[in-house]
């Protein structure tokens, strides 16, 4: 049976990228947290599969890179097409950074190095286990948690909600979700297939029938995301193979979810060391200012990528083939891409 403290300095609900990289952060800088999540074991898959050169080097303190690049694709170049004709080229090598590349490394996988390097440090993750309630004050927390059909109770002062979209946390804590649902459903196919292309760029195709993006994945794959009316919970092969209305990926949101992750561990250390609390308010307005230049570009692609009008989709064109014949602009974006404006 899992054993649940009753009491914590740190409870952190949800494991996944960004529970993970907090904990073993946190571990790395010498405090240690519960950290608790419900899915079992292995049971996440390859999902979010790009990392991009900021979060390589704000983990490399961490230790994980060398493995992460031992286990990814490295990736120097996102190429845009109007069918067959090239429209821009993105060449990462040229980027301010060592990790002068996107590198493709699915989510379990780097879910599972930094899960190693967490349990290395002295730490480890409590699962499956699930909060059943929450209750928040000005002093900290108390949560009930349902492990193998019983519940425990520990009380924290310090809780870090790293549980999605749905967070159980962020409701406990009045936090509302802001957003909008895009019209289309998305389907993801990890898939082995002839593919004419370098497995050095990732491809993105514009047509009038819609959009498609391809990126090799480890072990000879490569990831198909595609923009549907109504996507299957698991596509089949003819499905995959007929795709005709698609969108690209920018990999964004766990990048950014990892960064949060490890600028949260350095100053709340330095709070539990005897900092001023202030310093998170700073923290998370520092942060929150990123994730929504996030959210406004990803959106902005999103919407440009899945124009309807002729007229309009022609324009996109060549605004996006004049920013590819001026090096500054090309530039520019891979260095936006790669987010390394976030330094």
């Amino acid at each position: 049976m899992i054993a649940i403290p009753s009491e914590a300095e740190i409870l952190i609900v949800g494991a996944g990228p960004t529970g993970l990289t907090l904990s073993a952060e946190l571990r790395r800088r010498g405090f240690g947290a519960v950290t608790v999540d419900k899915i079992a074991a292995g049971a996440n898959t390859s999902r979010a599969a790009v990392v991009h050169a900021r979060t390589l080097e704000v983990l490399e303190p961490l230790g994980v890179v060398a493995q992460m690049l031992e286990e990814g694709v490295k990736v120097p170049i996102f190429r845009v097409r109007d069918r067959d004709r090239t429209i821009i080229t993105i060449d990462f090598r040229e980027i301010p950074s060592k990790y002068a590349f996107t590198l493709m490394c699915p989510q379990d996988r780097t879910e599972a190095i930094l899960l190693a390097r967490l349990q290395v440090l002295g730490g480890e993750v409590l699962r499956p286990a699930e909060v059943a309630a929450l209750e928040v004050t000005e002093k900290g927390a108390r949560a009930d948690i349902e492990v193998n059909g019983s519940t425990q109770q520990v009380a924290a002062r310090w809780l870090i909600g790293c549980d999605g979209m749905h967070s159980r946390v962020r409701e406990a804590a009045g936090i509302a979700f802001k957003g909008a649902a895009y019209e289309q459903s998305f389907v993801l196919a990890d898939v082995q297939m002839d593919w004419p292309f370098s497995r050095a760029e990732v491809s993105l195709f514009f047509s009038p029938a819609g959009f498609v993006l391809v990126a090799p994945l480890p072990k000879n794959r490569y990831r198909i995301v595609a923009a549907v009316d109504k996507a299957p919970t698991e596509p089949s092969l003819p499905y995959v193979q007929a795709a005709h209305v698609h969108s690209p990926a920018g990999g964004q949101g766990m990048n950014t979810g990892i960064q949060d992750a490890v600028a949260l561990a350095a100053v709340l250390a330095d709070v539990l060391r005897g900092d001023d609390d202030a310093r998170l308010d700073e923290w998370a307005e520092d942060r929150h200012k990123i994730a929504e230049d996030t959210v406004t570009m990803t959106d902005r692609l999103m919407r440009l990528a899945t124009l309807h009008s002729p007229l309009g989709r022609e324009l996109r064109n060549v605004a996006i083939r004049f920013a590819g014949h001026v090096p500054l602009l090309g530039r520019a974006l891979a260095r936006k891409i790669a987010e390394l404006d976030r330094r």
